[in-house]
């Protein structure tokens, strides 16, 4: 079996270059795919790019999802007649956009899709994630049917973080994709 092209689905105002996602471009040739909107984000919108990029790759693909990332996975794998295509999806500290005030800054992508992913999906999230309480993350991953894993005190798992090129995380994805 062909090794899956990596999609990488930032979150809400793209990665910065020290955010491990951005890394993970640079050092492994992950492909991020690029929203017309960073700033104001659609979600129809979004939905349609992803569906492009995996349209557009030749073989099987493996999604990489950080907050806003994780909430789009969800809403294009029910919709898209395309899933079949993921082999599996790494989703990193969700954004709860049921959560008024994050509502209130990125409208209308509540409310979260939560149908079980028609792919394997492991879900990775910190105690003290700033955007999404740990209950409502472990929530997000039994609805999506994805495995969790606490990170522990990590925040959001971005660049403030500190992972740099967060070779736990790359380990975890590479496991995942061994079980296929």
């Amino acid at each position: 079996m062909s090794a899956p092209k990596i999609l990488l689905l930032p979150g809400w105002q793209n990665s910065d270059p020290g955010h491990w996602q951005s890394r993970w471009e640079a050092v492994y040739g992950d492909h991020r795919v690029e929203q017309h909107d960073w700033m104001r984000p659609l979600r129809g919108d979004w939905c349609a790019r992803l569906e492009e990029e995996v349209l557009a790759a030749p073989g099987p693909v493996a999604l990489v999802a950080h907050s806003l990332g994780c909430i789009l996975v969800a809403a294009w794998a029910a919709h898209s007649g395309h899933a079949h295509k993921v082999r599996a999806a790494l989703l990193v500290a969700p954004g709860d956009l049921e959560r008024d005030d994050l509502r209130q800054m990125i409208p209308g992508w509540a409310p979260i899709v939560r149908r079980p992913l028609p792919f394997p999906a492991l879900m990775i999230a910190a105690e003290d994630d700033p955007y999404c309480e740990a209950g409502r993350s472990r929530q997000l991953a039994r609805d999506w049917g994805a495995r969790f894993i606490d990170a522990g005190a990590r925040g959001h798992i971005n660049s403030e973080s500190g992972l740099g090129d967060w070779p736990e995380g790359r380990e975890l994805l590479n496991d995942l994709l061994k079980e296929e």
